[in-house]
């Protein structure tokens, strides 16, 4: 067959096709990719609650050890529970704050221990990712980081995943520049081997107190490497905030959708790339 002009147009429109497909996402153009929807809190929502929730929620954060400020840990024990109510899980595991690790020998690889002693006993799977929750925010202090990479080692070692709950949002340093704990941890080498869960509740770029049926990908909390963004926080944070007020009840909480406010059912609000971002369903 000759080799006509119409040919040749076709030729170099495949060719355009081929190059804008190489550099779309270098400029920032990506293919838009499926995000979930999930929740967390410190106390157990209820068994009577979960199929109200699933209405909503693709997963749950779900606590391994005692949650910040208390005594015990409600969710103990209701793995099968929140499984066979549909849910994905986020593993949680509390960390040590800079007060604690001050003057006390690094406890990372005891901590490290004991979340994988608590996954194994909740009958979570290895290779499930545990998210150890940092509530301390900006650059990160020697002692604090070094607890935090002993901690994620000891749960390497012990055949899971390690992960990490931490701060997006930037704030100001002596030198003039912004910092965030999420950029503070994925810059230093070892913080590579981390899988993020970001908190960003900063209005914009959350959305509020919403449950959108296509949430934000975590890659909007302003943290590209972020596998998780939690958006809301119960109660509401003005000092960040404050631009989506609005979106949260009038008590400063942010309440689920299929359940009424009466019932106090107080959450933080995630997106994820996963339905299961610990990959922990059995």
């Amino acid at each position: 067959m000759p080799y006509t002009v119409s040919m040749k147009n076709q030729y170099w429109t495949w060719i355009l096709f081929a190059v804008l497909s190489l550099q779309l996402p270098a400029l920032g153009f990506q293919h838009k990719s499926e995000a979930f929807l999930g929740f967390d809190r410190n106390d157990y929502p209820g068994d009577a609650n979960l199929p109200a929730l699933r209405k909503s929620f693709a997963f749950t954060g779900y606590w391994l050890g005692n949650p910040p400020g208390e005594s015990s840990n409600s969710w103990h024990g209701k793995r099968a529970t929140v499984e066979r109510a549909g849910f994905g899980f986020l593993l949680l595991f509390n960390g040590r704050d800079y007060s604690e690790l001050k003057s006390a020998r690094n406890p990372g690889p005891a901590d490290g221990a004991a979340a994988v002693r608590s996954a194994l006993a909740e009958g979570f799977p290895r290779d499930s990712v545990i998210f150890l929750d940092q509530e301390q925010g900006g650059r990160m202090l020697p002692e604090q980081k070094r607890y935090v990479f002993a901690w994620a080692d000891a749960v390497r070692r012990r055949g899971f995943r390690p992960g990490i709950y931490c701060s997006g949002i930037e704030v100001a340093e002596s030198d003039g520049g912004r910092i965030s704990t999420a950029s503070d941890l994925h810059e230093s080498p070892q913080g590579r081997q981390l899988v993020f869960w970001v908190a960003n509740d900063a209005c914009p770029p959350s959305p509020g107190c919403s449950f959108p049926r296509n949430p934000p990908p975590p890659q909007a909390s302003g943290a590209p490497f972020a596998e998780v963004w939690q958006f809301a926080q119960s109660p509401v944070r003005p000092q960040f905030a404050a631009a989506c007020r609005k979106s949260y009840n009038p008590d400063g909480n942010c309440y689920p959708p299929e359940a009424p406010a009466s019932l106090k059912l107080h959450l933080d609000v995630s997106s994820a790339l996963s339905s299961d971002p610990s990959h922990a369903r059995r």
